[in-house]
Protein backbone atom coordinates (compact mmCIF):
# COMPACT_ATOMS: atom_id res chain seq x y z
CA UNK A 1 0.00 0.00 0.00
CA UNK A 2 1.34 3.45 -0.94
CA UNK A 3 2.30 5.89 1.83
CA UNK A 4 -0.08 8.66 2.81
CA UNK A 5 0.77 12.34 3.25
CA UNK A 6 -0.63 14.62 5.94
CA UNK A 7 -0.90 18.34 5.24
CA UNK A 8 -1.81 20.59 8.15
CA UNK A 9 -4.13 23.54 7.54
CA UNK A 10 -3.03 26.49 9.69
CA UNK A 11 -5.86 28.90 8.80
CA UNK A 12 -7.16 29.07 12.34
CA UNK A 13 -3.86 30.31 13.70
CA UNK A 14 -4.55 33.34 11.52
CA UNK A 15 -8.21 33.36 12.65
CA UNK A 16 -7.04 33.95 16.22
CA UNK A 17 -4.56 36.60 15.09
CA UNK A 18 -7.21 38.46 13.11
CA UNK A 19 -9.65 38.39 16.06
CA UNK A 20 -7.48 41.08 17.64
CA UNK A 21 -5.93 42.48 14.44
CA UNK A 22 -2.63 41.65 16.11
CA UNK A 23 0.64 40.10 15.00
CA UNK A 24 0.27 36.93 17.06
CA UNK A 25 -0.15 34.04 16.94
CA UNK A 26 2.02 33.88 13.86
CA UNK A 27 0.94 31.37 11.18
CA UNK A 28 4.45 31.29 9.75
CA UNK A 29 5.87 30.13 13.09
CA UNK A 30 3.00 27.64 13.34
CA UNK A 31 3.91 26.19 9.95
CA UNK A 32 7.51 25.67 11.07
CA UNK A 33 6.31 23.84 14.20
CA UNK A 34 4.01 21.65 12.08
CA UNK A 35 6.87 20.66 9.81
CA UNK A 36 9.13 19.94 12.79
CA UNK A 37 6.47 17.57 14.08
CA UNK A 38 6.26 15.59 10.85
CA UNK A 39 3.69 17.33 8.62
CA UNK A 40 4.27 16.56 4.94
CA UNK A 41 2.92 19.93 3.82
CA UNK A 42 1.15 23.10 4.87
CA UNK A 43 -2.28 24.16 3.63
CA UNK A 44 -3.78 27.65 3.78
CA UNK A 45 -6.93 29.16 2.30
CA UNK A 46 -6.69 32.72 1.00
CA UNK A 47 -10.36 33.68 1.05
CA UNK A 48 -11.88 36.58 -0.84
CA UNK A 49 -13.00 38.11 2.47
CA UNK A 50 -9.51 37.63 4.01
CA UNK A 51 -11.06 36.46 7.27
CA UNK A 52 -7.91 34.61 8.33
CA UNK A 53 -4.92 34.20 6.00
CA UNK A 54 -3.78 37.54 4.57
CA UNK A 55 -2.00 38.36 1.33
CA UNK A 56 1.35 38.91 3.05
CA UNK A 57 1.20 35.46 4.65
CA UNK A 58 1.65 33.67 1.33
CA UNK A 59 5.12 34.93 0.37
CA UNK A 60 6.21 34.70 4.00
CA UNK A 61 5.19 31.03 4.11
CA UNK A 62 6.77 30.29 0.74
CA UNK A 63 10.10 31.59 2.03
CA UNK A 64 10.31 29.49 5.18
CA UNK A 65 8.55 26.15 4.76
CA UNK A 66 10.71 23.24 3.78
CA UNK A 67 7.98 20.81 2.72
CA UNK A 68 5.32 22.03 0.28
CA UNK A 69 2.65 24.72 0.28
CA UNK A 70 -0.91 23.97 -0.79
CA UNK A 71 -3.05 27.10 -1.25
CA UNK A 72 -6.83 26.85 -1.37
CA UNK A 73 -8.65 29.50 -3.37
CA UNK A 74 -11.96 30.27 -5.02
CA UNK A 75 -12.48 31.59 -8.54
CA UNK A 76 -11.47 35.15 -7.72
CA UNK A 77 -9.07 37.00 -9.99
CA UNK A 78 -7.29 38.96 -7.26
CA UNK A 79 -6.63 35.82 -5.22
CA UNK A 80 -5.48 33.95 -8.32
CA UNK A 81 -2.96 36.70 -9.06
CA UNK A 82 -1.48 36.47 -5.57
CA UNK A 83 -1.25 32.69 -5.70
CA UNK A 84 0.49 32.76 -9.06
CA UNK A 85 2.95 35.33 -7.76
CA UNK A 86 3.91 32.97 -4.93
CA UNK A 87 3.89 29.79 -7.07
CA UNK A 88 3.08 27.24 -4.37
CA UNK A 89 3.53 23.57 -5.11
CA UNK A 90 -0.24 23.05 -5.29
CA UNK A 91 -3.42 25.08 -5.63
CA UNK A 92 -6.77 23.58 -4.63
CA UNK A 93 -9.87 25.28 -5.97
CA UNK A 94 -12.73 25.39 -3.47
CA UNK A 95 -16.19 27.00 -3.32
CA UNK A 96 -16.80 30.03 -1.11
CA UNK A 97 -19.87 31.73 0.30
CA UNK A 98 -19.48 34.86 2.41
CA UNK A 99 -22.01 33.73 5.02
CA UNK A 100 -20.53 30.29 5.60
CA UNK A 101 -18.53 29.47 8.72
CA UNK A 102 -16.32 27.05 6.85
CA UNK A 103 -16.39 25.41 3.42
CA UNK A 104 -19.70 23.56 3.31
CA UNK A 105 -19.30 21.29 0.31
CA UNK A 106 -17.43 20.64 -2.87
CA UNK A 107 -17.38 22.59 -6.10
CA UNK A 108 -20.15 21.80 -8.58
CA UNK A 109 -18.30 21.45 -11.88
CA UNK A 110 -20.99 19.63 -13.85
CA UNK A 111 -22.02 22.97 -15.33
CA UNK A 112 -18.61 24.54 -15.80
CA UNK A 113 -18.16 28.10 -14.61
CA UNK A 114 -16.35 29.81 -17.52
CA UNK A 115 -13.74 31.03 -15.02
CA UNK A 116 -12.80 27.48 -14.02
CA UNK A 117 -10.90 26.32 -17.13
CA UNK A 118 -9.14 29.67 -17.48
CA UNK A 119 -8.14 29.66 -13.80
CA UNK A 120 -6.81 26.12 -14.10
CA UNK A 121 -4.90 27.04 -17.24
CA UNK A 122 -3.31 30.05 -15.52
CA UNK A 123 -2.22 27.93 -12.56
CA UNK A 124 -0.86 25.16 -14.74
CA UNK A 125 1.03 27.62 -16.96
CA UNK A 126 2.70 28.90 -13.78
CA UNK A 127 3.86 25.36 -12.98
CA UNK A 128 1.43 24.90 -10.09
CA UNK A 129 -0.14 21.49 -9.49
CA UNK A 130 -3.94 21.76 -9.59
CA UNK A 131 -6.58 20.08 -7.45
CA UNK A 132 -10.36 20.44 -7.13
CA UNK A 133 -12.28 20.11 -3.85
CA UNK A 134 -15.27 17.93 -4.73
CA UNK A 135 -18.02 15.92 -3.14
CA UNK A 136 -17.48 12.16 -3.62
CA UNK A 137 -19.90 12.11 -6.54
CA UNK A 138 -19.05 10.12 -9.71
CA UNK A 139 -20.41 12.85 -12.01
CA UNK A 140 -18.13 15.43 -10.41
CA UNK A 141 -15.13 13.12 -10.65
CA UNK A 142 -15.68 12.38 -14.33
CA UNK A 143 -15.97 16.12 -14.98
CA UNK A 144 -12.71 16.71 -13.09
CA UNK A 145 -10.89 14.17 -15.22
CA UNK A 146 -12.07 15.97 -18.34
CA UNK A 147 -10.67 19.25 -17.02
CA UNK A 148 -7.19 17.77 -16.81
CA UNK A 149 -6.41 18.48 -13.16
CA UNK A 150 -3.77 16.48 -11.35
CA UNK A 151 -5.85 15.69 -8.28
CA UNK A 152 -9.17 15.84 -6.53
CA UNK A 153 -9.73 16.40 -2.82
CA UNK A 154 -12.77 14.49 -1.64
CA UNK A 155 -15.00 16.39 0.78
CA UNK A 156 -15.28 14.19 3.89
CA UNK A 157 -17.97 16.23 5.63
CA UNK A 158 -20.75 13.67 5.19
CA UNK A 159 -18.53 11.02 6.75
CA UNK A 160 -17.44 13.32 9.58
CA UNK A 161 -21.06 14.06 10.42
CA UNK A 162 -22.23 10.44 10.47
CA UNK A 163 -19.28 8.16 11.21
CA UNK A 164 -20.48 7.09 14.67
CA UNK A 165 -23.74 5.59 13.42
CA UNK A 166 -23.60 5.08 9.66
CA UNK A 167 -20.99 3.42 7.42
CA UNK A 168 -22.55 4.52 4.12
CA UNK A 169 -20.54 7.75 3.85
CA UNK A 170 -17.26 5.88 4.36
CA UNK A 171 -18.24 3.41 1.65
CA UNK A 172 -19.06 6.32 -0.66
CA UNK A 173 -15.63 7.83 -0.01
CA UNK A 174 -13.92 4.53 -0.72
CA UNK A 175 -15.80 4.09 -4.00
CA UNK A 176 -15.10 7.69 -5.04
CA UNK A 177 -11.40 7.33 -4.26
CA UNK A 178 -11.18 4.12 -6.29
CA UNK A 179 -12.99 5.72 -9.22
CA UNK A 180 -10.74 8.78 -9.10
CA UNK A 181 -7.65 6.60 -9.34
CA UNK A 182 -9.16 4.76 -12.31
CA UNK A 183 -9.72 8.13 -13.98
CA UNK A 184 -6.04 8.97 -13.56
CA UNK A 185 -6.50 11.45 -10.71
CA UNK A 186 -4.47 11.65 -7.53
CA UNK A 187 -6.78 11.42 -4.53
CA UNK A 188 -6.77 13.72 -1.50
CA UNK A 189 -9.38 14.08 1.23
CA UNK A 190 -10.36 16.44 4.00
CA UNK A 191 -12.97 18.37 6.00
CA UNK A 192 -14.17 17.55 9.49
CA UNK A 193 -11.53 14.90 10.11
CA UNK A 194 -10.54 14.54 13.77
CA UNK A 195 -8.40 12.39 16.02
CA UNK A 196 -11.47 10.22 16.63
CA UNK A 197 -12.51 9.58 13.03
CA UNK A 198 -9.44 9.93 10.82
CA UNK A 199 -8.11 6.38 10.88
CA UNK A 200 -10.89 4.83 8.79
CA UNK A 201 -10.32 7.40 6.04
CA UNK A 202 -6.55 6.98 6.22
CA UNK A 203 -7.03 3.25 5.56
CA UNK A 204 -8.67 3.87 2.18
CA UNK A 205 -5.90 2.65 -0.11
CA UNK A 206 -6.56 5.04 -3.00
CA UNK A 207 -6.22 8.16 -0.84
CA UNK A 208 -2.68 9.55 -0.85
CA UNK A 209 -3.12 12.86 1.01
CA UNK A 210 -5.19 14.20 3.89
CA UNK A 211 -5.72 17.87 4.75
CA UNK A 212 -6.61 18.50 8.39
CA UNK A 213 -6.79 21.79 10.25
CA UNK A 214 -9.43 22.59 12.86
CA UNK A 215 -9.07 19.47 14.99
CA UNK A 216 -5.29 19.80 15.13
CA UNK A 217 -5.47 23.51 15.98
CA UNK A 218 -7.99 22.81 18.75
CA UNK A 219 -5.77 20.09 20.19
CA UNK A 220 -2.73 22.36 19.91
CA UNK A 221 -4.36 24.85 22.28
CA UNK A 222 -4.30 22.14 24.96
CA UNK A 223 -1.03 20.31 24.36
CA UNK A 224 1.05 22.52 22.05
CA UNK A 225 1.40 22.56 18.27
CA UNK A 226 4.13 19.99 17.84
CA UNK A 227 2.51 17.46 20.17
CA UNK A 228 -0.85 17.89 18.45
CA UNK A 229 0.68 17.38 15.00
CA UNK A 230 2.74 14.38 16.11
CA UNK A 231 -0.38 12.74 17.50
CA UNK A 232 -2.24 13.21 14.22
CA UNK A 233 0.75 12.04 12.18
CA UNK A 234 0.91 8.86 14.29
CA UNK A 235 -2.79 8.14 13.73
CA UNK A 236 -2.70 8.75 9.99
CA UNK A 237 0.54 6.95 9.22
CA UNK A 238 -0.24 4.18 11.69
CA UNK A 239 -3.61 3.51 10.11
CA UNK A 240 -2.01 3.12 6.69
CA UNK A 241 0.62 0.70 8.00
CA UNK A 242 -1.92 -1.73 9.49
Amino acid sequence: MQPIRLYINIDHVATLREARQADEPDPIAAAIHCESAGADGITVHLREDRRHIQDADLPALAKVIGTVLNVELALASDVLERVINVRPYQATLVPERREEITTEGGLDIRQTDPRLPTTLASLQEAGIRTSLFLDPDPEQLHAAAQLGVAAVELHTGAYANSWTHNSAALETLDAAATLSRKLGLAVHAGHGLTYANVEAVARIAAIEELNIGHSVMARAMMVGMETAVREMVALVKGARSV
